[in-house]
């Protein structure tokens, strides 16, 4: 089918808006983020639909197939003095093309070849921003993109405001079937590879259209994508922390702009809450590892509950409450790391618990990354160019999270007993699924033997079915503490130490050590002490 003319407001070229000024809104039309070839969410819920019209006019809005046979029918009346109008339609199977109509009067305004299908929202910083230009295999991947004409993309621009927007100032990408020019339409602009191949992917798995919605801008902390609302909720101010960011990156940064505690939520994503949502991809995090690193295990679960109500809220209640939130575990920046922070923040980014999802995190799934470093990137190591692994671990995350498909194994091996034999100086360790030891590395694994913290190397010595043995030379019979993979740059390209027999890596962890001895009702093991073993939430001390 030929590609639709774009319907006002867009302009000619179909790429940005004008402010919304008092005769704007007068005119009949739909909010920014509806337009030709859009997928709209598919039932059980409802799609909400918005737009803008004659304060007090009564706007109907006609849902119809491409033969002109109505499907359904709503009247709503635009509200003053805001000029708006919304309407949730009853929740449709997938499917398409159809036709939307909006009319007030004489007044008519059509939306062309939409499709029926699930809408994600991909938001974060630099590795989201990504565009498939960029990745490895790009040209294959955008030759590629012309087999998917039932993904459909769209992209938000870069946007910032002191104040919560209604709707969106400007887009990038209005909603497009995919080619090669609006994948790779340049770097670090659109469209993100990640958001793609993660919703290329669904759509092979799933059979029906699936609609993806870009909000990311590189360098961001997660303040700027917190609303006032959230940040309070982890005791941070509203001007929270842009010097501390500044510096910590550049003596020469600007303390304004896109860092600003709750710019990109105001401009980017409360304009977007009346959309219906099926689930979110994230990947942001670089920049935290300068600005309140130990605080991201309050900010990141606090977004994600906040952006949860909103959303939820926002459409009616058509949005779950429970709204999937997929993320990708931070990747790798320098060999050699002055400090510890990407390992914190790779922690924090699960709420301290190791693996989600958890009960601080219900309803989330991690892509772990940092086994897939690429120091020779041109965009710098910070920016890995294998983002198909990425999408792929992200996709096991959200079929079996947000769509309950059983018996998928979506993440790594995680250690569930430790047992040290005191006599021979090793800890085995059993984890939850079969190993695939790719690396004998003897730093992977570190202990902790005395107060304050000094991590010594724990070498692998055996790797069994599911179990590893540990030397603790030196360690003797005190074992506080152990982490795995506790590095900004943990392993080359995939070859951490442990993977699952699928090739998903085990993912970073920091556990507390405690004697089961000490615990009433538990017994110890013939020959070994059996150690507790516990997330750890602990950073001074050396930790």
């Amino acid at each position: 089918m030929p590609l639709a003319p774009l319907q006002p407001p867009f302009d000619s070229l179909g790429t940005s808006l004008p402010p919304w000024d008092d005769a704007l809104r007068a005119m009949l039309g739909f909010a920014s983020y509806y337009g030709d070839h859009m997928v709209l969410q598919k039932e059980p819920a409802g799609a909400v639909v918005w737009g803008y019209g004659e304060p007090g006019a009564t706007v109907t809005v006609v849902l119809s197939e491409d033969s002109g046979l109505i499907v359904m029918k709503k009247t709503v009346r635009v509200k003053g003095p805001s000029g708006t109008w919304t309407t949730v339609l009853d929740p449709m199977d997938r499917g398409g093309p159809y036709a939307l109509t909006a009319g007030q009067g004489s007044e008519n305004v059509t939306l062309r070849d939409i499709y029926f299908g699930d809408v994600w929202l991909c938001s974060g910083q630099s590795n989201m921003a990504m565009t498939v230009l960029q990745i490895a295999n790009a040209s294959r991947e955008l030759a590629d993109a012309a087999r998917y004409p039932y993904v459909r993309v769209f992209a938000v621009a870069s946007a910032r405001s002191d104040v919560e927007l209604e709707d969106l100032e400007r887009i990038d990408l209005p909603w497009s079937i995919p080619t090669a020019e609006n994948l790779g339409h340049g770097n670090f602009t659109y469209f993100s590879a990640v958001c793609w191949l993660l919703g290329r992917y669904l759509y092979e798995a799933l059979g029906y259209p699936v609609g993806l919605v870009e909000a990311a801008w590189g360098g961001t902390p997660i303040e700027a994508w917190s609303s006032r609302r959230a940040l309070r909720a982890c005791g941070l101010p509203e001007d929270a922390g842009s010097p501390a960011l500044a510096s910590g990156i550049s003596p020469h940064r600007h303390l304004s702009g896109p860092q600003t505690p709750s710019v990109l939520w105001n401009a980017m994503i409360h304009p977007l809450l009346n959309m219906t949502l099926r689930g979110v991809a994230w990947y942001q995090g670089e920049a935290n590892t300068f600005l309140h690193t130990d605080l991201y295990n309050c900010t990141f679960p606090a977004l994600i509950a906040d952006w949860r109500r909103a959303f939820h809220a926002g459409s009616a209640g058509q949005t779950q409450l429970l709204l999937p939130f997929g993320f990708v575990q931070l990747s790798t920046y320098r060999r050699q790391s002055p400090d510890d922070s990407f390992a914190r923040l790779r922690w924090h980014q699960t709420a301290d618990v190791g693996v989600v999802p958890n009960a601080r995190m219900p309803g989330t799934f991690m892509a772990v990354a940092m086994d897939l470093c690429d120091e020779r990137s041109p965009y710098g190591s910070i920016h890995p160019r294998d983002k198909q692994n990425v999408a792929h671990r992200l996709q096991l995350g959200a079929r079996a999270v947000a769509y309950g498909e059983k018996d998928l194994v979506f993440q790594g091996p995680y250690p569930t007993r430790a047992v040290l034999e005191v006599t021979r100086d090793l800890l085995n360790l059993t984890y939850s699924q079969e190993l695939v030891c790719r690396q004998r590395d003897t730093r992977a694994f570190e202990v902790c033997c005395s107060t304050p913290c000094g991590w010594v190397p724990a070498p692998v010595v055996a790797v069994g079915s599911r179990s590893v043995t540990l030397a603790l030379a030196g360690c003797g019979t005190l074992v506080l503490a152990l982490r795995y993979a506790w590095a900004e740059w943990p392993c080359e390209y995939q070859s951490c130490a442990l993977y699952n027999t699928r090739g998903l890596p085990a993912p970073p962890f920091l556990l507390d050590a405690l004697p089961v001895g000490k615990i009433p009702g538990r017994s110890e093991p013939a020959g070994g002490r059996e150690l507790l073993l516990l997330p750890s939430s602990g950073f001074s001390g050396g930790i």
